[in-house]
């Protein structure tokens, strides 16, 4: 496609920028062929019209896709331009803190100009062995590059390391010579990395200083030769210098030093044996103080001076030649401050006796006179005479420096000689490893011959890279089958042929030189004639006549002439050399001796080095064999030789690049300058690299990673199954211009841009996917939503609806209550109102009623008595009114009735007349009379009703009448009592008027009192409430200090707690470290040893064979290649006679003289224990020997039975000798008749005489035993006679016995007798011995009781004395020191009870067998008449056939052929694999047994002795078979459990069967021996480890990081060249089910061998240590798996290891809690890390992980696809912030070398001994069953 088609809206390009050279900015709308004017946008949001070139209308460079910046190759970036290299390398820098970074075959280091963790030897361990483009790009990288390919290609290699100063070209050299040291080792004992390295510190005392750009700039060039041997170990090396920086001997610039070695003198100035040299301070000095900065901030100069003198005195150089140098440069320091006098223009003067000069002449050991003379004079020679002129003081001051510059020229190489001589090795050289550190391009404001030289070195070097890219281009075009076109790159042979050919520069300069007249004006304008207008590379500045500019490959550079012809003379006077040579000191004549030597043009030194300066001084008569020629060669003409000389060297190598780059000029950390960037980059030919590279196809893939990178781009049906043709025809859809890719044999390559434009589509095609899958995904989600909201909807509703029901049911019956409530309170208040109102109504009522009705009554009466006047005078006139009325009512009544009764006449005529009438006025006739009759009744009733209240009236007035008239009786009488009563009133009130006299006086004395007891009962309030007060005070403060008691007491507990945990948790990671650092020592000491065996037997074999040529090995191994070369020739059991008859005075096996070393604490103990065995012995000797002095005062009692047991034990005893004498007899006619024939052991008289000594050595063993038994049974019953207050008298029994033996029972009275007495005494003596026991104990405890509570009462006085905190901490302290002495006691006490019960036990057991066999053999031998003739039953003990007891018998000589066949002939993979489990140890456990039976202690050392050193011999042999090692760390442990489960110690038989416990060990504590085999066995473990390391190491990598077991998880980001460049081709790739497979056949191997559970678990946490140690290890070097996807495919991985480990029920081993670092770093890989939460998150998360692994990944972590997002430097910063208070290793890597300590739980078999049977295959048939 078009490039012009890349730039559309919103596609970001570079523009160019004044003060960051390169900006982003964003294009707003798309481009358009022909458009002038480009609408931008810049990163800060400002908008910006970018005017294309009118003339080329180039358009600005494309910015690469986010995904490809950071790239570990700059050569992998899409778009190869400057912008994309400078931003790249700044991403790299400051955001990820990443100092080195590939360009092609060039690695570029940046100066981070602060110490970086990235160094270490683990460092170095993980790059070694590593492809180049598998790790992080880093000089340990290219170290490793260089030194695989000098292995692999036999081809010597060159490490070529350029830079500005202070770009870290001597510290990049430094490193890479660190590694080469470490990775290497050396062919010898000298330790000759330690010298290589020894080297840098002299270099860089008397070759670097300090500069304005760098603290410790290189002042010279240095190519140094590392020799490496056959085997590419480190041999030697050879250094060779360029260009000493001269002038700064006597001048330095502002802020700049002289050497670092004059500074460091200066400082050291003050030790003694520097007082001859009259030093000072550094400001005293003419030639230190120039500058003005004598001190580096953070270096000690004294100390540097201490490390400078050590690397002298390591490479050789003596304290006498280290103190010549040191006079040398203090005389040099001396001559600086040499002052001159002018006596006139032309000729100057020394003062007399002037100081410095003395000091200097005593220092040198030159005449004072001599010296001044030749300082203020010079000889000239001409061609008949010569004469000596005085200089004038500018030319003796010039003279004096020109002196001493030349003087530390020619120490400077007196010194790289002496090194070069430390470091050469007799050993021919076989391979070489250069390493060169020279000076960058450099261009100042100032110019000079310096910077000439240098750049023109710079140019040869630049065309050999040139050249060298080009040939590495073409061969990988050619090697893939790619038609080549010719790349146009740069050729920078003009510019050399400007410099060096003929009539060039350095030519004319040359010339010039050799002018007499000759100056810097006169060879400038030769260069003008020369050159200007005919080379276009040479030009004349505008304004200089005595300048000159050259076109560098890198830049213009001008030139001042000034001083060139000076400085390539390098001119010395030549009477001031003849001075120094006469010197006494013999180190300063050594300086000159090389001075009158002749080089030839293209030779070097016979060191190799190239002297720097000769001196132009003209002798006043030639030497013979000397012309003038020879001896004027110039700098300029030794630089141009020493040139041509390095490149036919590099170009006989091949060359590694790395180009070191200045960040900034202020030596700020971590500080990025992009101007100062840019400069350096186009000087050192990074930007040429990418030139030529993007100039053809830069951009490479293989087909697998095209395929699985833009699989997503692929239909179904473009997938074919070769891979080739898929890629293709996916190709030629997606790009149409062919050109613009080319397919190879195994890659596909790009020109610049497609892959971005590749990028661009799938990124395209993928957000395409990504909006479908999140359009159909979010549709899916928002329908789940709403279906979650619709039922959750729904949900709410009903409860919120039955809530609201709820609610509303509850409210109304809350408001059915309410207005219950309501009502009766209601009626309350209304009826309580009414009560009220009614009350006062009442009362109202009652008040206005009783005044109503006073008035009433007033009324009433006032009308009563009106009544009575108007009834007395109405009643007169209604008398007279009804008088006259009534006579009037009368007459009208008279005259109305009359009428009336007229008419009813009338009327009662008619109604006569009728019958009806007379029944109707019958009926109210009837009426009436009822009525008038019911009346009458009425009357009568009232009438009595009157009548009866008329009595009661009268009854009531009579009684009335009588009170009233006893009241006025009681009332006269009142009347007569008050009269009488009156005189009593005045008599009374006298009375009265006293009291109240009285009163008064005695109310005031109340008021007084009553006051005074108000004031004390105040007062006794007041007081009252105070101490209330103060007693709730108390209270309070009681409950407080109650409640800090307790809290005290609390935090005190928990803290003892807390600190006892702590404590308990120290105690166990000390007893870890201390497993640990013994298990170390422990390996190195198996290693001495068997360095010691292969020494010893390199020695025995150099002898007898010739010494075998070197062979080639891998670097990385050791040289013990003959370790088991000769081993199996001779066997051990031809062997061993040998040895003890020729060597009988050689000391014994290494194994043999550490058990004897190991064994001196046990024979210290076991000779303390026989000393009080020895003492108690002598007490019961003394004991005995008193009661045998009482029995001689008694007549003897047993003087028969003693008799007959003396001469019995004599028979014995002669018996003994008997068999004793025929035993040597025997042995004696063995040796003298001792024939081939008749001694071969198949031989039958062989065979006999072997069976009769066994049961000859049988019966003298059973005849010892009977003579033990006797002699104990004799002392028993010598103790058993003691005499009794209950005996008979003596005569008595002797009487009733001669009575007895005239009846003849005299046999049965004594034995019964005999045996009363031995049950009496007995019984007597064990009661009264244990109640003399029993009360010394009781004393003891009495005492001890008594002590414990004085004691105890002293510590609670002292308590109490302590405050609360030292009381409780005392208190506790004297609980832990009791409880450590009680538990010491008891310990002491086990161990004694131990060792009694085990005497007791092997002594019961010999007795019981014994007395068994004694009881047997009486039984069938006793007769009757033996019993009444003998007063004891004879003892005769005879042999009994045994069961089979577990144990194995085997002849002494067959020791070494039981060991050969079980031990070294023993194959685990075949015989061994269907014995039972541990077979070989419960064989030789049961041999032990045997021996241990016989109690032979010679044969069971020897056996474990051998047992043990067969063990090692047959894992030396085979070491490295896991299945023998894991054979025998299984029968090791077993062998270990076997000693400890029969041992009879009670710890160990706890799970024993009663059968077993028969079987424990009787004679010998192996315990020491348990010891030595645990030993082993831990030696056994490391070298299992080791051999399971060497197995899974190659898989790690690839099957836990680099394979992907989820495909299409992590896309493959584009490769750089170094993808190209990988030393080793892949030879199998391994996956994680290779890694599960391994583990699963070392878990069956293990498991098959029956290794123990518990150290099988053990194996898997190491196993899985390495795993996870070694994969985090590349992980954090690795920066292209430090991405999202890769954390998922790791964290997968290990999902499956834990599966693993739940399948063989590992779980609780440990293993998982190993991978937590691994999982943690997944886990960070994969979690959100952009707010402060996050980073909250992940600090609590990565507790098993250091800040510097944090960090790190962090740092590391890289998008795979452009939706990932970086991780912010502010996110960086953060977590660092949190973290700092974290104390934690600053080590960045695990140390994956690292072996947990083992341990050796008991696990006892259940197997018995008796029934094992020994298969016929293991060859055993010289062992028989006991």
């Amino acid at each position: 496609m078009a490039a012009s088609e890349l730039y559309t809206k919103y596609a970001r390009v570079w523009i160019p920028d004044p003060e960051e050279v390169w900006k982003s900015a964003e294009l707003l709308k798309d481009y358009k062929p022909g458009d002038k004017v480009l609408q931008l946008r810049l990163e800060e949001g400002k908008d910006l019209e970018y005017c294309l070139d009118p003339k080329t209308k180039e358009l600005p460079p494309l910015r690469n896709p986010d995904i490809l910046v950071g790239e570990n190759d700059l050569t992998a970036l899409s778009y190869l331009h400057e912008p994309a290299v400078l931003h790249n390398l700044k991403v790299r820098f400051i955001d990820s803190k990443l100092i080195y970074t590939y360009c092609g075959i060039v690695l570029v280091a940046i100066n981070p100009y602060e110490q970086l963790p990235i160094y270490g030897e683990d460092i170095i361990n993980a790059y070694s062995g590593q492809n180049m483009g598998d790790m992080d790009p880093h000089i340990f990288a290219v170290a490793e590059e260089a030194y695989k390919q000098m292995a692999r290609d036999e081809r010597n290699q060159s490490i070529i390391v350029s830079g500005e100063s202070g770009a870290g070209k001597t510290v990049s050299a430094k490193y890479a010579m660190r590694y080469f040291a470490t990775v290497s080792g050396s062919a010898s004992e000298a330790n000759v990395e330690e010298k290589v390295l020894a080297s840098n510190p002299i270099m860089e005392s008397i070759g670097n200083a300090k500069t304005t750009r760098n603290d410790n700039s290189s002042r010279f060039g240095k190519y140094i030769e590392i020799g490496f041997d056959k085997r590419y170990r480190i041999i030697g090396a050879n250094m060779r210098t360029y260009l000493l920086e001269k002038s700064r001997v006597v001048f330095q610039a502002e802020e700049e030093r002289n050497y670092h070695i004059f500074y460091q003198l200066c400082a050291s100035a003050a030790l003694p044996e520097f007082k001859t040299l009259r030093l000072g301070n550094a400001d005293y000095f003419h030639y230190t103080k120039q500058g003005g900065s004598p001190v580096i901030d953070g270096v000690d100069d004294a100390k540097e001076m201490v490390n400078t003198r050590q690397a002298c005195t390591l490479l050789g150089i003596s304290d006498s030649y280290q103190m010549g140098i040191f006079r040398i440069l203090a005389g040099i320091l001396h001559l600086g401050n040499v002052e001159f006098a002018s006596r006139d223009s032309d000729s100057c003067t020394i003062p007399p006796k002037h100081d410095p000069l003395t000091i200097f002449c005593d220092l040198m050991g030159v005449e004072y006179e001599e010296m001044a003379h030749w300082l203020c004079h010079r000889k000239l020679a001409t061609a008949t005479e010569t004469y000596i002129k005085p200089i004038s003081k500018l030319h003796a001051i010039n003279a004096r420096d020109a002196l001493a510059k030349h003087i530390y020229a020619n120490l400077f190489n007196w010194i790289v000689d002496h090194v070069n001589k430390a470091l050469h090795s007799t050993i021919k050289q076989h391979s070489f490893i250069g390493v060169l550190d020279i000076y960058g391009f450099e261009t100042f404001e100032i110019n000079s011959f310096e910077q000439f030289c240098i750049n023109y070195a710079n140019e040869k070097l630049q065309q050999q890279f040139n050249m060298h890219v080009f040939k590495l281009e073409q061969e990988e075009y050619m090697k893939e089958q790619i038609p080549w076109t010719l790349i146009d790159f740069y050729d920078n042979q003009p510019c050399i042929n400007l410099i060096e050919a003929k009539m060039g520069i350095l030519d004319l300069l040359d010339e010039e030189c050799k002018m007499p007249k000759g100056s810097d004006d006169t060879w400038a304008q030769k260069l003008y004639n020369t050159h200007l207008n005919k080379c276009a590379l040479f030009e004349k500045p505008r304004l200089s006549n005595k300048a000159f500019i050259i076109k560098h490959f890198a830049d213009k550079v001008e030139y001042q002439c000034e001083g060139f012809l000076e400085k390539n003379k390098d001119t010395v006077y030549e009477e001031q050399i003849k001075v120094l040579k006469s010197s006494k000191f013999k180190l300063l004549p050594e300086l000159f001796q090389d001075e009158e030597k002749v080089l030839s043009p293209t030779s070097a030194t016979p060191s190799g080095r190239v002297p720097l300066s000769r001196t132009a001084v003209k002798p006043a008569k030639a030497r013979p064999g000397q012309t003038s020629k020879e001896h004027k060669k110039t700098v300029g003409h030794q630089f141009r030789n020493s040139l041509h000389l390095l490149m036919e060297t590099l170009n006989a190598t091949t060359p590694h690049y790395v180009r070191c780059i200045k960040p900034n000029d202020f030596k700020f950390p971590f500080t990025f300058d992009e101007k100062r960037a840019v400069q350096q980059l186009r000087a050192c030919g990074v930007l040429e690299t990418i030139r030529i590279s993007a100039a053809g196809f830069p951009s490479r893939w293989t087909y697998q990673e095209f395929f699985s990178r833009y699989r997503v781009l692929m239909k179904q049906r473009d997938v074919l199954g070769d891979r080739k043709q898929t890629c293709k025809n996916v190709l030629e859809k997606l790009i149409l211009d062919k050109d613009k890719y080319q397919f190879g044999k195994t890659k596909i390559f790009f020109r610049a841009g497609q892959v971005a434009y590749l990028e661009k589509i799938r990124a395209d095609k993928l957000r395409a996917a990504c909006i479908r899958i999140q359009k159909t995904i979010r549709g899916w989600l928002m329908r789940k939503k709403y279906m979650r909201m619709r039922k959750a909807a729904i949900t709410i509703q009903r409860y919120v609806r039955g809530y609201q029901a709820r609610c509303y049911a509850k409210f109304l019956r809350r408001t059915r209550a309410a207005i219950t409530i309501q009502k009766f309170h209601r009626m309350y208040v209304v009826r309580k109102r009414y009560q009220c109102m009614r009350d006062a109504t009442i009362a109202l009522q009652a008040l206005l009623r009783g005044y109503m009705a006073r008035n009433k009554y007033q009324m009433m009466l006032r009308e009563h008595k009106s009544i009575i006047i108007q009834k007395h005078v109405r009643g007169w006139l209604a008398r007279v009114h009804y008088r006259r009325t009534l006579k009037a009512i009368v007459y009208l009544q008279c005259c109305y009735r009359r009428m009336m009764a007229k008419r009813e006449l009338k009327k009662l005529k008619i109604e006569a007349r009728s019958v009806e009438r007379y029944k109707k006025l019958h009926i109210g006739l009837e009426n009436k009379i009822m009525q008038l009759q019911r009346k009458i009744d009425e009357q009568n009733k009232e009438y009595k009703s009157l009548l009866e209240k008329l009595n009661s009236l009268e009854i009531t007035y009579s009684t009335e009448t009588e009170r009233l008239r006893s009241d006025v009786e009681r009332l006269r009488m009142s009347e007569e009592e008050a009269k009488n009563a009156t005189n009593r009133v005045l008599s009374l009130q006298e009375e009265i008027a006293k009291l109240r006299k009285e009163l008064h006086q005695t109310q005031s004395e109340k008021k007084t009192i009553e006051e005074w007891a108000d004031k004390y009962k105040h007062e006794t309030e007041q007081l009252v409430s105070e101490l209330k007060d103060q007693n709730t005070l108390l209270k309070t403060e009681k409950e407080e200090l109650n409640r800090r008691i307790h809290d005290q007491a609390k935090e005190i507990t928990e803290a003892m707690e807390k600190k006892l945990v702590e404590e308990t948790k120290q105690l166990e990671l000390d007893l870890n470290d201390e497993r640990l650092r013994y298990q170390n020592l422990l390996n190195e000491f198996s290693r001495l040893e068997e360095r010691y065996d292969d020494l010893k037997d390199e020695m025995n074999l150099m002898a007898s064979i010739p010494k075998p040529g070197h062979k080639r090995t891998d670097s990385t191994h050791s040289s013990n290649e003959s370790e088991y070369t000769f081993s199996s020739e001779i066997t051990e059991a031809e062997d061993l006679p040998l040895r003890m008859e020729q060597e009988p005075s050689e000391k014994k096996a290494p194994l043999d003289m550490s058990l004897f070393l190991k064994l001196q604490k046990r024979v210290t103990e076991l000779e303390q224990e026989k000393q009080s065995l020895q003492d108690e012995l002598d007490r019961k000797e003394e004991q005995a020997l008193r009661a045998k002095a009482k029995e001689e005062e008694r007549p003897p009692i047993r003087g028969a039975e003693l008799e007959y047991e003396s001469l019995k034990r004599q028979e014995l005893e002669s018996e003994n000798k008997k068999l004793k004498n025929e035993l040597n007899e025997l042995q004696k006619a063995l040796t003298e008749t001792r024939s081939p024939e008749v001694t071969a052991p198949g031989a039958p008289a062989y065979r006999v005489l072997l069976d009769q000594l066994t049961s000859v050595s049988e019966e003298l063993e059973v005849r010892k035993e009977e003579v033990l038994i006797l002699r104990s049974q004799l002392v028993s019953q010598k103790e058993a006679i003691q005499p009794k207050d209950t005996m008979t008298d003596s005569t008595i029994l002797l009487e009733d016995v001669q009575k007895m033996k005239d009846k003849g029972e005299i046999a049965q009275a004594y034995i019964g007798l005999k045996e009363t007495n031995r049950l009496l005494e007995s019984q007597l003596q064990s009661q009264k011995k244990s109640h003399e026991n029993e009360l010394e104990s009781l004393r003891g405890e009495i005492q001890s009781l008594k002590e414990e509570n004085n004691r105890q009462q002293q510590l609670l006085a002292q308590n109490l004395q302590l405050p609360p905190e030292a009381r409780i901490e005392a208190s506790l302290q004297h609980e832990i020191t009791r409880l450590t002495n009680e538990n010491l006691d008891l310990m002491e006490q086990l161990e004694k009870q131990d060792k009694t019960v085990r005497k007791l036990k092997k002594q019961l057991k010999v007795f019981a067998k014994k007395i068994g066999e004694l009881e047997v053999g009486q039984m069938e031998n006793i007769s009757p008449g033996q019993i009444i003739d003998e007063p004891i039953r004879p003892v005769n003990i005879p042999r009994k056939e045994k069961d089979f007891q577990g144990m194995l018998e085997y002849k002494k000589e067959d020791e070494q052929k039981l060991v050969k066949n079980l031990i070294l002939e023993l194959k685990p993979r075949g015989v061994a694999v269907n014995l039972i489990p541990g077979l070989p140890a419960y064989i030789l456990f049961m041999c032990v047994r045997h021996a241990d039976y016989l109690n032979d202690d010679q044969k069971v050392r020897s056996l474990l002795t051998s047992t043990i050193n067969g063990i090692k011999k047959v894992l030396k042999k085979r070491g490295d078979d896991f299945e023998t090692v894991s054979f025998w760390l299984s029968n090791t442990c077993r062998f270990l459990h076997c000693l400890k489960q029969y041992s009879g110690e009670e710890g160990f038989m706890k799970h024993n069967t009663p059968r077993q416990n028969e079987h424990c060990l009787t004679n010998f504590d192996l315990a020491e021996y348990r010891q030595v085999l645990s030993d082993l066995a831990i030696q056994i473990y490391q070298q299992l480890v080791r051999v399971l390391e060497n197995i899974l190491q190659p898989m790690i990598v690839s099957g836990m990081l680099e394979h992907e077991t989820i495909q299409g998880v992590s896309g493959v980001k584009p490769t750089g060249l170094r993808k190209r460049t990988s030393s080793i081709a892949d030879e199998g790739t391994y996956t994680l089910d290779s890694i599960i497979r391994q583990l699963n056949s070392f878990h069956s191997v293990m498991c098959q061998h029956g290794m123990d559970p518990e150290l099988i678990k053990q194996v898997v946490k190491q196993m899985f240590y390495i795993i996870g140690a070694v994969t985090l290890n590349n992980l954090l070097l690795r920066k292209d798996m430090c991405s999202w996807s890769k954390g998922m495919q790791i964290r997968y991985n290990v999902s499956q290891l834990e599966e693993w480990l739940r399948d063989k029920n590992l779980m609780n081993s440990g293993a998982k809690e190993t991978l937590e670092p691994l999982i943690q770093a997944a886990q960070l890989l994969q979690v959100k890390k952009k707010t402060d939460e996050d980073a909250e998150a992940i600090c609590s998360m990565c507790n098993a992980l250091t800040t510097a692994q944090i960090v790190k990944v962090l740092n590391l972590y890289t998008p795979v696809n452009e939706f990932e997002e970086r991780v912010l430097v502010s996110f960086i910063r953060t977590i660092q912030l949190r973290l700092r208070d974290r104390k934690d290793s600053p080590q960045l890597l695990m140390d994956a070398k690292h072996i947990f300590p083992v341990t050796f739980p008991f696990n006892p078999s259940s197997l018995a001994l008796e029934t094992i049977q020994i298969p016929a295959s293991l060859g055993l048939g010289f062992i028989s069953r006991v």
